[in-house]
Parts: C-alpha cells; structure tokens; sequence
C-alpha cells in the first residue's frame, strides 16, 4: 500500500519514493471537471494533504505524514508515461502564484445556531462541538462573525438528523427562553477549497476568487481560512460546483485567457453572419487578445443544438440540420440554465417577442444578454429598468448597442455623454436605414414599389417590412434614445402620423406585398409636392423637450431642402444630431451604414467583447 511503501522509504532514508498511478500527477483541478487542468509539478506535503483532504485523491493522506517527518521527497507520476516529470511533493518546493490547486467536497450542510443571548458570554461554542461530539458527529468547517451573534459549522450532509437531535437536545433549554433561535439547516452544499502555501505572499488572490465567482451569479453561504491562509474554503450549492470550478481555475490558473460561452437565438440573415464573423475572427482574438469565443447553443423557433465545447462553426448549418433537438424556446433556455456554465451570454438576434420575453429569466440565471432585438428595451418603462437593474444585481450585463443604427456606437456615445455629466435636450436622426434607402432611391427613375422590394433584397428591412414601413421600428428607436439620455417615456409618447394608410398594413407579409401597389399613386403625389418645392422625402425621428421641460417625441414624413445634412445621406446610412449642454453651437453627430446583416453582426459583436472584456 501506499503508506506501507512510505513508512518503509522513511525508515530507509530514501532519495525518494515514487508513486506511479492512472494520472499524470495531481492537478491543479479536477480534470473531469476542468478540462484545461495542469499538472502542479511542485508542491509541498501540506499543500498536498489539503488537496487529498479536498477530494484529489491521488493519494491516501496518511501516506505523506511519515514521508514528511522524514524529509523524503514524494513523485507522482503516469504508470503509462515514466519519464515524465509528474509531481515532486517535498518540504522545498517552488514558490508557486499563490494557489497550488482548486478542489472540492460534496454532500454537504450548513448547521448554524443563532442568538443574541451569546454574545459576550463564554461556553456556547464549547456546548455546540462537545454535542457534536459525543454523537460523533465530523465537523467539516467552522466559522463564526466576530459579532459572536452566530456559530456557523459544516457537516456530512448525511450526518445532519444526527446532528440536529444531539443539539437540540443541548439547548432544548435556551430555545424555549428566547437566548438562541432553533438551527438553522441549509443543504445540498458543497466546499470549495483553495490551497496554496504562498497565498498569504499574494495580496488579492481570494477578492480574485471571489469577483469570479460573483460575476458568475454563484452565492457563497460561508467562508473559512486559517491563520496560515493555506487554504480559503468557501460553501455554495452543489448545483454551481462544475462552475466554480471552471470559473476559480480559468482566474488562478489560466488568466491570460478569457472564455466566453455563447448561446446565440437566431441563425437567419444576422445571426448566420455573426457566426461567420466570430469564426473568422476567433484565432486572432485568442492569440492576440487571450480571449476564446465559444458558440456552445444555436437555437432557431423550432429547434436547438448545445455542445459545451463549442459547436463547429465551419458546418454549423449542417450540424443543425443533422443533430438538432426537437424543442422550443423554454427547453433551450432551460437546458442553458442546466449547464451552469461560466462567463455565459444569451445573444438575440430574432425579432421575436418570445425569445425577448426571457430575458429577465436568463439575467436571473447571471447569465447576460445581448440582443439586436429591440422589443425589450422599447417596453414599458417599467420592464426597461428592470432589466438593467436586474444585470447590475446579478454582477452581468444587458447590452443592445444595435438596437439603435446597427453597428454605430449611438447607444455607447450617449452613455459616455450622460456619464460624464453632459445633458441631451434635443435629438435629431434618420434612424431607419431602411427609410433612408427608400426614400433616397425612390424618385423618377424608381418607383416606391420598386425601393420597397430593392431594400428587402438587400436584407435592409426587418423579416416583416411593415414594421420599417409602419415607422414602428424608428418609434422603438427614438424611444430608446430618449430613455438612454435619462428622460422616462412610453411608446405612446411618441407621435407617429404614418405614411401608408392603415388598411395596407393588415394581414399576412404576403398580403401586404399583393396590395403595396395601391399606394403607389399616393406616394409619387408627395415626392413631386416636395419636388414642386425644391425639397426631399426623409423620414425623420426627432425628440426635444418642451418648454416646460416635458420631453416630447415625433417620427414621420418630413421635406427637407438638399442642403440639410439628413439629404446628403447615402443608401441605408443613418445619422443622430445630438444636442446638448456642451455641444451647443454644433451638435455631436453619428453617420454611417445603420443597416444591413454585416454591420449589424458587428455590432453585436462588439457588445460580446465588450462583455468579455468585463470578465
């Protein structure tokens, strides 16, 4: 046996004992767990008995005790690999980055009694453990407030009956006068650990520790560290431990790479192009900026493929295809949520009222969101905060940069402006690259059925033209706007007169698109009226505040002369004129493409690296 073979190197003086065994060495993790785990080449006895202790079981713990007295040096390494260096486990070894290794227990209980008859008086902690004891009861962890208001102690969670009636019955008395509170009982826990000799010559290693685990939605019930700060245990729910993990290990051991698990809904014109774009670009974002974009789900409105490695990007549409599993949104969002894994971002790029309807429950879940989708933040006002009040509680983040002229830093500007003290008071855009297409094709030599059809080839226009048509979606817009500089509006403040009658907009996409020709008489009536006056059809989103202050909202039709800037716009390019208390004179303006399936992929991802960056 192993001790058997220590206690006999000891006795002999050995150079060395050598353990050959199914891994490597021990590991900085469990591999199981943690794929990228590292052998720990150096390490010593204690920090190799905390990590047995932990569930490593490399070794028997025992083992190490004689080898240690003695002075004899332990190797680790593969029986099906001899020469390698494995683990050397000495009384020297390297002084390592602070942590040797990350590791865990499972099945555990928290048991806490609680009382404000303890403070400042001696014994009850005496009490607690004598009890425990005598029923023979293991105390895993103990940790106490320095308040003296509460005795917190971790056990076998199959342990926890006994351990309730043996201290019951020792303070049946103090219950019933009010001194303490009953024991609490929490299970279905687990210990992490973090060991290290030299973490106490490392300043900040448990806030590190501690940041991941807070970014990644995961609740600590308990702290303990000794004075020798060799080992920091930390209790949370069984359910986080894969994440944990993942999560402590990429921080300790792997920080010069970032991981980010993707779970992208909609795979049409943007989301297909997005996944092009982060297939191109993933190689050079690893090796140039440590971050690994991994696309884990793909969902489309029937049906889902996970692979928490990553899915293939180069034959995902086949993937889908062939290995995709029957299922609607709530399955795919459920089984997200079973994974539990780190640095998780749910990416919408549907236009879809469901999918935009779960996003307080992915936030829930410390899982952020990044949607193209615009429906959400163009809800109640109500709905708005909550979402973001809810990314900020749960340590992510909610981003929808595209919401508003696709991949134009609009949003991103407007924030950095409000930040910085800046007041906006008046917004003037062409929002719609779908409108500014329209209208700056449509004239004699194109008729405004022929625009109309050309913006839809282009993929200019949402799934459903109408909502582009309808000026809805620069509502959405204006709307958003408004809320991101600070003002509190709803979509019904916002004027929209309309272009196309009402009756045009009724039915199916099919529907609409037979009768579009009907309103082709009206519109040639307005573009030669504005003609006839030396003007130009724009469609013009516009917000300002009366002068009562009350913030007020319009989107429509308007005739601009040649020289305005809204004229001078080309294709699907939009514009935001923003006025404000320090751009006075000549307001700060955003221009560019603010539509079609590639700027818009772009710009959600750059709302990915700027969640990675965070991370």
């Amino acid at each position: 046996s192993d001790l058997t073979a220590s206690l006999v190197a000891s006795m002999l003086g050995a150079s060395h004992m050598e353990k050959s065994t199914d891994v490597p060495g021990m590991l900085t993790a469990d591999p199981r767990v943690v794929p990228s785990a590292k052998i720990i080449e150096s390490m010593s006895y204690e920090e190799a008995m905390e990590l047995c202790h932990f569930g490593a079981k490399v070794i028997y713990p025992p083992t190490l005790i004689p080898l240690r007295e003695a002075g004899v040096p332990l190797v680790i390494r593969s029986t099906f690999d001899t020469h390698s260096k494995g683990t050397t486990i000495s009384a020297n070894p390297d002084p390592g980055t602070g942590v040797r290794g990350v590791s865990s227990i499972d099945g555990m209980a928290l048991v806490t009694l609680v009382g404000g008859g303890m403070v400042g008086i001696p014994g009850y902690s005496r009490r607690m453990f004598m009890a425990l004891s005598m029923r023979q009861v293991n105390v895993v962890l103990i940790t106490q407030g320095s308040s003296e208001h509460s005795i917190t102690v971790a056990v076998q969670e199959d342990e926890v009956d006994k351990a309730l009636e043996a201290l019951n019955e020792e303070f049946e008395s103090d219950v019933k006068v009010g001194k303490v509170e009953p024991f609490r009982v929490e299970r279905g826990l687990s210990i992490l650990a973090l060991v290290g000799d030299a973490m106490h010559h490392h300043t900040g290693l448990s806030g590190r520790a501690f940041n991941a685990l807070g970014k990644n939605g995961i609740n600590i019930y308990a702290i303990a560290q000794g004075s020798t700060e060799r080992n920091i245990s930390i209790v949370i729910q069984k359910s986080d431990v894969a994440k944990a993990l993942r999560a402590l290990h990429s921080t300790l051991f792997e920080r010069e790479v970032c991981r980010v698990n993707l779970f992208c809904a909609g795979v049409g014109n943007v989301g297909g192009t997005l996944l092009g774009q982060i297939q191109k670009a993933h190689d050079d974002l690893l090796s140039e900026h440590a971050i690994d974009l991994r696309v884990v789900g793909l969902a489309n409105s029937k049906q889902f493929v996970l692979d928490a490695e990553g899915v293939a990007l180069n034959c995902w549409q086949e993937i889908m295809d062939k290995n995709a599993t029957q299922g609607g949104l709530s399955s795919f969002i459920s089984s997200i949520k079973d994974l539990n894994l780190e640095n998780a971002l749910f990416v919408d790029n549907t236009a879809s009222e469901a999918v935009a309807g779960v996003y307080e429950e992915v936030l829930q879940a410390s899982i952020g969101v990044v949607a193209s989708n615009k429906i959400a933040a163009a809800d109640t006002q109500v709905r708005y905060e909550g979402l973001k009040r809810t990314a900020r509680a749960k340590n992510t983040q909610y981003r929808f940069e595209t919401n508003v002229g696709a991949g134009l830093p609009v949003i991103d500007t407007i924030e950095h402006l409000v930040q910085s003290g800046d007041r906006i008071h008046r917004i003037d855009a062409v929002l719609s690259g779908t409108l500014n297409y329209l209208f700056s094709t449509f004239g004699s030599e194109c008729g405004f059925v022929e625009s109309v059809k050309g913006a839809m080839d282009a993929g200019f226009t949402e799934p459903d033209p109408r909502i582009d048509l309808s000026g809805v979606d620069v509502q959405r817009k204006i709307l958003i706007l408004a809320r991101e500089a600070g003002y509190i509006m709803e979509m019904a403040d916002v004027e929209n007169p309309g272009f196309l009658p009402p009756a045009l907009m009724e039915g199916s996409v099919a529907d609409f698109l037979d009768k579009l020709p009907t309103a082709e008489e009206d519109m040639q009536t307005r573009l030669a009226q504005a003609a006839s006056e030396g003007l130009q059809l724009r469609y013009v989103a516009s917000f300002e505040l009366n002068a009562s202050g009350e913030p007020k909202a319009r989107v429509g039709l308007q005739a601009l002369p040649p020289t305005h800037a809204f004229c001078q716009l080309q294709g699907s390019d939009n514009a935001v004129m923003l006025h404000t208390d320090r751009y006075v004179d000549r307001p700060l303006v955003i221009q560019g493409a603010g539509a079609g399936a590639d700027v818009t992929a772009m710009g959600v991802f750059a709302d990915i690296m700027r969640f990675a960056a965070t991370r």
